[in-house]
């Protein structure tokens, strides 16, 4: 009996003693609206689908989480979501009954009235089984791409395969006695499924497709329905009892497995069959699932049992045990697209509610979060808002990429007209914890980068400012406290007991990024709460100009990757096309000719070409990931000059406009040319030395440069001038203007005046023009800015 009992965060009941097996629960997008559904068939022939939303204590179910419930008249004995229909990658619903396999369409139909919008499913086409169904399974079978195929196990042991809306072939399993279950791995292209000998086996789908019967090769309609074909088994493994469930897993960081839930043994095999490990169980078993797991090399199991419980397994170790309030007949996990190394993927719910105090017509909704972040939906569509009426969308946020985000921050856009057709647009920004990418840790003793945050108060408690991080039970995480990311790295954060200072230590330069601006915000709050105005951070430590750098060259060294694999594809693209119009020159020839092993060469050329195309496709999102990480470094970089130099906001401002110019790396236009000519204008304007250096004019257009290394020279020069008593200032002062250069660049900088101003009248003429030519400059920049951030926009409204 476990002290631990499982707390519902959602539940219903379903009808009056209705039955349910295995095969009753799937967990997908089934209408294609980004965001997963529960679907559940019972052996009474009701077919539901929830849209479950969490609930207080107490509360009863919303009558809206049921989305459709519709009698089908026959028992179901599986549902499976999958791309189905021909013509189309979108989801579909198959429902096996016992001599039928439908597939359905399940749409949402936007409702004019109260009761809200509207869901059904449409029938889009079914096969009638000659034999009676036990189970099925689904995947591209052959190795097909965009589509999914189905296949059934008949009572009697026959595999009855369909292409979609057609009938492939059917061949009997060799020594059936009674079905067991099956299921389909892609990796090897072959079915799995336990025979009544209590033996794992393992067949290949070529060797179904190609298998023939000993009397020859015609298959007639006769030979599909009746003897079939006789198959040969790939591998065997013999667990000695009958078993349950099947399920196949593959995650990044552990190797293909092929898990088997016995009466009273969990298994898991490798590809070819061979036990990697197994559990005994001493209790009798019910259902189970695997899924990832964060350790590396492992995997996570839960095992419901006829006891009411559920367990977690860490390969074959025990991590958790619950108490359940019925006994699991089968159990999911809300399935999440994320390529994170972690046994759970944590979330955070999001709830938007929006009030309108006119009419607002067609309201549409968008949500952005910064990649590698995601949100299970993206868009919104509701009926017209009437005065002082709100509407409530919620959304969960998740972790998707293996890597970590640079801003944990979103964005909500509204777009609306109003009852005389003007467009009105309403945007928000939302803060996401920061315990969606990490979590607690050891702290770590060594570490590559260091730095220190010297404040003008005396050190908190990190039990005060992280509580949601240190434990108060553990008294050495007052002034030590670990982190660690969902991708693997760890953070040590470290406050003095003897001065009032802060370090933070990383293996990565850019993982410093976000507890740095974590910490400083808490610290902020917190003096914030005890009416203390005069907090500061301050830095005095050296930039980490030299590993930035390195990051840049990685950055634009996976760019010049991205050319060549281009300027390679384009030359084997050449090539296939000539090659291609000479064997259709031969094939069109009225006197054939040898082909000179001209097929050969195509089909090696094309080989080349897919090779090139899955290269340039992972050099692409490695891009990506250089360039998040950038932005990451970029960020801690501005932190740390506006902390040395004591900068203001809106010389910060100027200095993220500069250097983080772009929301998205391009070929066409790429961060380090984009910086470099922002860089360039402000070392040539507000931190030019004389008039010399504003004269000098500009390149009009951007191309991706050779190298790094003028980049590189520019930011060293830009921060030189900044400790020199530079100014950031979009005004049009002359350098003789500014302020006077302090000794040792660490005094406080006077604010900017970021509106431009007038021409002073009786001034020189030189001056004049002078002033005249960097106004234009000044004005090209502003208008650039404002055109790139109207782009981003309607891009992001757009989408």
């Amino acid at each position: 009996m476990s002290l631990f009992k499982a707390r519902d965060w959602w539940s219903t009941v379903l009808g009056e003693k209705e039955e349910f097996d295995q095969g009753c629960l799937c967990v997908a997008d089934v209408d294609n609206s980004g965001q997963d559904k529960i679907i559940v068939g019972s052996y009474m022939g009701y077919l539901r689908i929830f849209n479950p939303h969490p609930v207080k204590p107490g509360d009863e179910v919303q009558a809206e989480d049921l989305l459709l419930e519709v009698q089908l008249r026959e028992p179901i004995l599986q549902v499976e979501v999958g791309k189905f229909v021909s013509g189309t990658e979108g989801l579909h619903l198959a429902v096996l009954h016992c001599r039928r396999l439908c597939v359905y369409a399940v749409s949402e139909t936007l409702g004019n009235v109260e009761h809200g919008n509207q869901y059904q499913i449409k029938l889009m086409y079914e096969h009638h089984l000659q034999r009676t169904a036990c189970n099925m399974t689904y995947g591209p079978f052959g190795g097909v791409k965009g589509r999914d195929l189905i296949c059934i196990q008949s009572m009697d042991g026959m595999l009855m395969l369909f292409e979609q809306e057609s009938y492939a072939f059917g061949r009997f399993l060799p020594g059936f006695l009674l079905p067991g279950p099956l299921t389909y791995s892609s990796r090897t292209d072959s079915f799995i499924t336990v025979s009544s000998s209590r033996q794992v086996e393992s067949y290949k789908y070529q060797v179904l497709a190609f298998a023939t019967d000993a009397d020859g090769r015609q298959e007639t309609v006769q030979q599909k329905l009746s003897s079939g074909k006789k198959l040969v088994v790939d591998w065997v493994l013999n667990i000695g009892e009958q078993a349950l469930d099947i399920c196949i897993v593959s995650f990044n960081q552990a190797v293909s497995s092929v898990f088997v839930l016995g009466e009273r043994s969990l298994f898991c095999l490798k590809d070819n069959g061979q036990i990697r490990f197994m559990k005994k169980l001493d209790y009798s078993p019910s259902c189970f699932i695997p899924y990832c797991s964060v350790k590396e090399g492992t995997i996570n199991t839960l095992v419901g049992n006829h006891s009411k419980m559920l367990y977690v397994y860490q390969d074959i170790t025990l991590k958790w045990a619950t108490q359940l309030p019925h006994v699991p007949v089968s159990v999911k996990v809300q399935a999440i697209d994320s390529e994170v190394k972690a046994e759970v993927v944590p979330s955070v719910t999001v709830k938007v509610t929006i009030q309108s105090r006119v009419t607002a017509q067609k309201p549409y909704l968008a949500v952005c979060v910064q990649a590698p972040l995601a949100v299970t939906c993206d868009r919104f569509t509701f009926n017209d808002l009437d005065p002082g009426s709100s509407e409530t969308v919620v959304l969960s946020v998740f972790l998707k990429g293996n890597f970590p985000p640079s801003e944990l921050e979103g964005n909500c856009v509204l777009s609306c007209n109003t009852p005389t057709g003007i467009p009105k647009f309403a945007q928000c920004k939302f803060k996401l914890p920061l315990r969606l990418v990490c979590f607690p840790a050891q702290p770590s003793k060594s570490a590559n980068h260091k730095l220190t945050i010297d404040t003008n108060k005396p050190p908190i408690s990190f039990l005060t400012i992280f509580p949601d991080f240190a434990d108060p039970s553990e008294d050495d995480q007052a002034n030590v406290l670990g982190f660690q990311f969902l991708t693997g790295s760890k953070i040590t954060l470290l406050a003095s007991k003897t001065s009032q200072r802060y370090r933070i230590q990383s293996d990565q330069l850019e993982d410093l990024w976000l507890i740095t601006k974590e910490l400083t915000l808490r610290l902020e709050e917190h003096f914030k709460k005890q009416n203390c105005k005069d907090f500061a951070c301050t830095f005095s430590g050296s930039v980490p100009l030299q590993e930035y750098f390195e990051l840049i060259d990685r950055h634009f060294e996976l760019r010049l990757n991205a050319e060549k694999f281009q300027e390679l594809l384009s030359e084997r693209a050449i090539q296939f096309r000539a090659i291609e119009r000479r064997l259709l020159t031969r094939f069109k020839d009225k006197t054939p000719a040898p082909l000179q092993h001209l097929d050969t060469l195509l089909e090696g050329t094309f080989r080349e070409v897919i090779a090139l195309a899955d290269a340039a496709e992972e050099n692409q999102a490695n891009v990506f990931q250089a360039f998040t990480k950038l932005k990451s470094a970029t960020h801690l970089v501005i932190m740390l000059i506006g902390l040395w130099q004591k900068l203001n906001a809106d010389q910060v401002a100027i200095m993220e406009a500069t250097f983080l110019p772009l929301a998205e790396d391009t070929q066409e236009l790429g961060w380090e040319e984009t910086v470099d000519s922002a860089i360039s204008f402000l070392l040539r304007t507000c931190l030019s030395k004389s008039s010399k250096e504003q004269a000098l004019s500009l390149s009009s257009q951007l191309s991706m440069p050779k190298d790094t290394s003028r980049l590189k020279k520019n930011i060293s020069l830009f921060c030189d001038r900044l400790a020199k008593g530079g100014r950031l200032s979009l005004s049009t002062e002359t350098p003789t203007q500014q302020a006077t250069v302090v000794p040792g660049g660490c005094a406080t900088i006077p604010e900017s005046d970021l509106e431009e101003r007038a021409v002073v009248p009786g001034s020189t003429a030189a001056f004049s023009h002078h002033k005249h030519l960097l106004q234009l400059r000044i004005s090209k920049l502003k208008k650039s800015i404002f055109e790139l951030n109207n782009f981003t926009v309607e891009k992001f409204c757009a989408t």
